[in-house]
């Protein structure tokens, strides 16, 4: 059993993001699998993604079951202009969350990569549509290096490399979607108020 199905990841969720939640073992990409009626925090996870995209059409592959790979979708309210500020809201909150859980100190990289000294350990890619925004995150966990891209534009890293030791997915997922909730929450008001 994945340490991402449901019986692993819902009982560690603390707020509205992650629910519901679903889990396939395998997919083209989680970014597809949140269809236009579903309810905001909707989030699909997997071991695998066979076309796994970031930005600029590039490519994110990574070996079954060592990633965090999924999906979570938000009905924005500020105007709809302002959306791809969301990128950045989801990558410092990725960012925030690997300190505590980690101890590795993260930063955002502007757009959308979360680097360590500047290594990237996870890449964001928000996806609007009419009424939605589908945030897809990946987060290189327990690749070793050899398991890694060899040709990429920032050198990649994961989890594992950072701190010698392999890490369970569910927490990891649970505590960034909860820092999501936090941050998002804040980027709306900060919005919703002006």
């Amino acid at each position: 059993m994945s340490d991402l199905s449901p019986a692993s990841v819902e009982p560690l969720l603390q707020g509205r993001l992650g629910r519901p939640y679903r889990f396939v073992e395998e997919c083209e990409s989680t970014q597809r699998l949140l269809g236009p009626a579903e309810a905001e925090g909707a989030t699909v996870a997997t071991d695998l993604q066979t076309h796994g995209r970031g930005r600029l059409g590039r490519t994110w592959e990574t070996p079954p079951g060592q990633a965090l790979l999924f999906s979570v979708l938000l009905h924005p309210g500020p105007p709809m202009a302002i959306w791809p500020e969301l990128s950045l809201v989801a990558g410092d909150a990725v960012a925030s969350a690997l300190a505590p859980e980690t101890g590795v100190v993260a930063e955002l990289s502007h757009p959308n990569d979360v680097l360590i000294e500047g290594r990237k350990v996870a890449g964001i890619l928000a996806e609007a549509s009419v009424g939605r925004v589908v945030l897809g995150v990946g987060l290189n966990v327990n690749q070793t290096d050899d398991e890694l891209p060899a040709e990429t534009p920032k050198p990649p890293t994961s989890l594992r490399l950072e701190t010698g030791r392999e890490w369970q997915r569910a927490p990891l997922l649970s505590a960034i979607l909860l820092e999501l909730e936090r941050r998002y929450d804040d980027w709306q008001r900060l919005h919703t108020n002006r």
